[in-house]
């Protein structure tokens, strides 16, 4: 029996699923790897750390599953988290670590190209929101600031890139991760030269972009024998995860949404038209020639509930931390909808959309007497989700959509999932598939190889497992919070920027 392997090079793991050529999911394997912190503003991750840990599970899961059950690997499909850049020389070997879609060194940078004089046109032309994410910003930064290692950069690639490069020799880039780099050209493909002007540098410091539906890629000999594949097992090269995780949730077309909450999280619409707005606040990448994902990411999203839960949850009873994390929803269920006055502001990390604030911060606003922790819970959540329906709200402005479908490593908390519904006051599907990702990642790949006629033919497949309705009452409570949630994160703007200046000691 034939079957298909996506691979997903995430922020917190990889994972690698094996699917059926019907789409149905048969096993997957997952093995996680550390961000580091060096300094305030900084993260990192170890690139070779990620490739020993891809490589890894994928012998794992192909000596425990795929070859014991006789199945044949028709296809190995990638994806992977944008915005991360990492400088090789020319032996391909990592100068320091890769610097990751949360690092916020570069706010100097990113202040820098928005007053440049082709800045808006680089966004236009991009479709990548000018900030200390982009790595067009992280390049000017090493440029800037890290001379010597600018100076012997051979490639300036992505972490996908880095693990296709150790697998095949060759230094390739799919459309969809090049669009997030805010140095490609998303409506000509190609690498725009404005961008590349500004970071200083030449085209020929990039990989060479490819569709998405690139099969021209072929595993290292030493790799098919350690891996038990024939030499001419079809490697395609993929897309983006924000991008794939919109086409497994079945949202390639218009009406619909969907909201990824993992780590981080995003809300995004699909279509074949760039989503234009005046105040460059929304992404355009590309799913694949001619399908573009558009929308807002935030930074703070499940990683911000887990800080709340290592730092304040109850470990006393040797409990792992996934106990813990059920526990404090409990605690979270036990109050009612606004936390009784307690709202909190979820920028630990600064803020992608709608703020684009690398300098915001966090802060509980709104404290009595009478709050004990499980206020604290429930705000916490409520805030990370009034965030979210921030970038709803301005998103819808532009595309209506009366259909939200929700995924991520969230989705299937029920509280997190139904006070989102009543914030947004719409009807939220959850998806018949624990990983977005990964199943978005199945079906491109299994258009490519004819399973599927087209995008839209393969999002068709996809369906929803459970609805949420919303409660009115609680809507209309959140509505009032939400005002004041809105005007504090705009209101505090000089504060962000006065507590970082004095953090920095500047």
């Amino acid at each position: 029996m034939d079957c298909i392997i996506t691979i997903d090079i995430n922020t917190s793991a990889v994972k690698i699923h094996a699917f059926d050529m019907n789409g149905r999911m048969l096993s997957w394997k997952k093995g996680s790897y550390p961000t580091f912190h060096p300094q305030p503003d900084y993260s990192e991750q170890d690139p070779e750390q990620i490739f020993i840990t891809t490589l890894y599970i994928l012998k794992n899961l192909l000596n425990e599953y795929i070859h014991p059950k006789k199945y044949k690997v028709t296809a190995i499909c990638f994806s992977s988290s944008m915005h991360s850049v990492l400088a090789v020389d020319k032996m391909g070997t990592p100068l320091g670590n890769a610097i990751i879609w949360a690092d916020n060194r570069g706010i100097k940078e990113a202040e820098a190209l928005k007053k440049h004089p082709k800045g808006e046109n680089i966004f236009n032309t991009t479709g990548t929101p000018i900030h200390p994410m982009s790595p067009i910003v992280k390049i000017t930064w090493l440029k800037n600031h890290d001379q010597v290692r600018f100076a012997q950069t051979y490639k300036f690639i992505s972490l996908k890139e880095y693990v296709i490069k150790q697998l095949t020799g060759e230094y390739v880039v799919d459309h969809s991760i090049a669009s997030s780099t805010g140095l490609f050209d998303i409506h000509q493909l190609k690498w725009n030269q404005d961008s590349l002007d500004f970071a200083g540098i030449t085209a020929d410091r990039l990989s060479e972009p490819l569709s998405v539906f690139n099969t021209n890629l072929f595993l290292k000999k030493e790799y098919c024998f350690t891996l038990g594949l024939p030499a001419k097992t079809t490697l395609i090269i993929g897309a983006s995860d924000g991008c794939l995780a919109t086409l497994g949730a079945g949202i390639v077309g218009s009406g619909k949404a969907t909201i990824t909450i993992g780590s981080s999280g995003a809300v995004r619409v699909a279509g074949k038209e760039v989503l234009k707005d005046k105040k460059n606040r929304f992404f355009n990448y590309l799913l694949a020639e001619g399908y573009y994902v558009s929308g807002g990411p935030t930074n703070n999203g499940g990683v911000v509930f887990e800080w709340f839960a290592r730092q304040f949850g109850d470990f006393s009873e040797d409990l792992d931390f996934e106990d813990v994390v059920n526990d404090l929803f409990k605690e979270a269920a036990q109050v009612k909808a606004g936390a009784e006055g307690l709202l909190f502001l979820p920028y630990l990390l600064g803020e992608r959309a709608p703020l684009w604030n690398a300098n915001a911060r966090g802060m509980y606003f709104g404290l009595n007497i009478s709050h004990e922790r499980k206020h604290f819970v429930r705000a916490t959540l409520e805030g990370i989700l009034f965030e979210m329906y921030s970038i709803g709200k301005i998103l819808e402005t532009h595309r209506n959509f009366d259909s939200i479908y929700i995924n991520g490593a969230y989705a299937s908390l029920p509280l997190w999932t139904q006070i989102l519904t009543d914030m947004y006051g719409k009807t939220i599907h959850v998806n018949d598939h624990h990983d977005s990702v990964a199943l978005g990642t199945a079906l491109l790949g299994l258009t490519q190889l004819g399973v599927y006629s087209n995008l839209e033919a393969a999002a068709s497949t996809v369906k929803s497992v459970e609805t949420y309705q919303p409660n009115p009452k609680n809507h209309e409570i959140y509505m009032k919070y939400f005002e004041i949630f809105e005007r504090l994160s705009h209101k505090l703007k000089d504060e962000f920027e006065q507590i970082v200046a004095l953090q920095q000691g500047i």
